[in-house]
């Protein structure tokens, strides 16, 4: 049994093992943290999954009215230390932008998330925020894509950033990737929120290699229902293949309607299928 609860709304999912608690969405569940016990509201209610999942943390079960009473306060707390750090960033006059906040009520301490062009020099800032929270305060600088985790927001796509979503761990991503996916190289086209090349790129990319050693090429010779022609483009996520036909127009066709004269097929594939029956 898997679950999925998000701290904010719209916010990243985690995933936990329900154990004996049934939850429903909309509910407010503890989740285990290093700090204790955390609320967060259940997104997506117990369910069977197909694979065997291990190392899940179990969910402390639903969240009492104490509980929540904490939780707000906490919220009171981080929009209160947000307000000041703002404040005294600006009469520092320092070029930094504050992205996200934390606060550990149990010890008391501020960890405050910014953004900025340069290394900055926040010791004064850090003994005037401490003094005006009355707290410990820990200051981390953020690069561009964990600005865009912390803040969320809109993708490309019209979807909400997969950083802020369901991402865990950002892996290279090269412009190779977005050419091999027929991107076109336009920064405008292939840049995310956070101004670096998208995320979706990556673990996209051997969705397409897949699908491009299957696909017809573009230049090849194919008949499809509507005649023979040339292909001239493909749709990897339809798995469709665009061909100028030979009588004129065009024409959109799934690939398993789709076939390569003979020919063309053994020079694409055959010496690839007998070199595996030599090596067996």
């Amino acid at each position: 049994m898997v679950m999925a609860v998000s701290f904010t709304r719209y916010g990243r999912l985690y995933y936990l093992d329900p154990g004996p608690h049934s939850p429903r969405v909309g509910d407010k569940v503890l989740v285990p943290t290093s700090a204790g016990p955390e609320v967060a509201e259940c997104v997506w209610a117990p369910q069977w999954v197909s694979e065997d999942i291990e190392g899940l943390p179990v969910c402390a079960g639903l969240a009492t009215e104490e509980h929540l009473a904490r939780d707000e306060r906490n919220r009171r707390r981080r929009a209160e230390g947000r307000s000041i750090a703002k404040r005294l960033i600006r009469k520092h006059d320092l070029p930094m932008k504050v992205v996200g906040i934390d606060y550990l009520d149990g010890d008391n301490v501020f960890t405050i998330y910014f953004s900025a062009p340069h290394r900055v020099d926040f010791r004064a800032l850090v003994r005037d925020l401490a003094r005006s929270l009355r707290a410990r305060v820990e200051l981390r600088q953020v690069g561009p894509r964990d600005e865009a985790r912390l803040q969320g927001g809109i993708g490309p796509c019209g979807r909400d950033l997969c950083c802020a979503t369901f991402l865990k761990d950002f892996e290279p991503v090269s412009v190779r990737m977005a050419k091999e996916q027929d991107m076109p190289i336009n920064p405008l086209r292939i840049a995310g929120a956070c101004g670096r090349l998208m995320c979706c790129l990556k673990y996209e990319h051997p969705l397409y290699v897949e699908a491009h050693r299957r696909m017809p090429k573009p230049g090849q010779r194919v008949r499809t229902p509507q005649g023979t022609g040339q292909v001239v483009a493909r749709n990897v996520p339809a798995d469709e293949v665009t061909v100028k036909l030979d009588g004129g127009g065009r024409c959109s066709c799934p690939v398993a309607e789709v076939c390569v004269p003979r020919r063309q097929h053994e020079e694409a594939y055959g010496r690839a299928a007998e070199d595996g029956r030599g090596s067996g």
